[in-house]
């Protein structure tokens, strides 16, 4: 009992120290937000280029993903045996750069691209945690969320100040309209994986709409999944993604 409640109270102690960790310093992200935005925009003109080049020799449409009507949503799950002291996490990227291209024959000849900035990633707006239900719908204190934010972000977890990109690509579609099997490269953290997952494609011709989850392991880009008091409090190494593109 007595030990029980040591343990306990270690715990519960590493998780304020958690907290309160992210006061006073200027985090990674806000370095990195300094110096990164022109090569964004300059990156996001080279998709434009490229994929624009793709209409002009094969026909066919450029579809622009657009941000404010989209949806990229991550979801990380807590961990170890002391996991309901922790918190379940929902990730949403505001900002990001995408094109689609659709062939004017064959729609499995369709490519696509996204890109998006981790340090830009929003965490835990109370609106998508509600939406999700279960343990998500609480809502989390600010600092809860500023210092969550930094761990996952910070040089021991995604390491966002130095891999600032999460690059999503198309390698190869299967299937026809409205259904699709996807094969996509997604390139993070300096490395790159290839991942298969189905695709709802909707909204043609004036408009597309593409839909699709999948799962992804830190460990399979290098990342070690954040954790504390050797794993007590930990994130969990499997996240799922889920998104709703929408282009115009």
């Amino acid at each position: 009992m007595a030990v029980g409640k040591i343990m306990a109270g270690v715990v519960a102690v590493a998780a304020v120290g958690l907290l309160l960790s992210c006061a006073g310093s200027t985090t990674s992200a806000q370095r990195a937000e300094t110096v990164a935005p022109a090569t964004q925009e300059g990156m996001a003109a080279s998709l434009r280029t490229r994929y624009l080049e793709l209409a002009r020799a094969g026909g066919g449409k450029v579809f622009n993903l657009d941000p404010k009507l989209s949806a990229v949503r991550i979801y990380v799950f807590r961990g170890g045996q002391a996991a309901k002291l922790g918190h379940n996490h929902v990730l949403s990227a505001p900002e990001f750069t995408g094109f689609v291209y659709l062939p004017a024959s064959d729609a499995a000849d369709a490519k696509f691209d996204l890109e998006f900035r981790l340090d830009r990633l929003e965490l835990d707006n109370p609106e998508y945690r509600s939406a999700v239900g279960g343990t998500f719908a609480t809502a989390l204190p600010a600092g809860a969320v500023e210092g969550a934010r930094k761990h996952m972000l910070g040089v021991d977890n995604l390491q966002a100040d130095r891999f600032s990109f999460v690059r999503i690509r198309s390698v190869q579609l299967t299937g026809e309209l409205p259904r699709f099997a996807a094969q996509i490269e997604v390139e993070m953290h300096g490395q790159a994986r290839t991942i298969l997952l189905p695709l709802s494609v909707e909204g043609l011709p004036g408009r597309l709409s593409v839909t699709g989850a999948f799962v992804l392991k830190q460990t399979d880009f290098g990342i070690e999944p954040y954790s504390v008091l050797g794993g007590l409090l930990a994130v969990k190494d499997a996240v799922v993604v889920e998104f709703n593109l929408v282009g115009t």
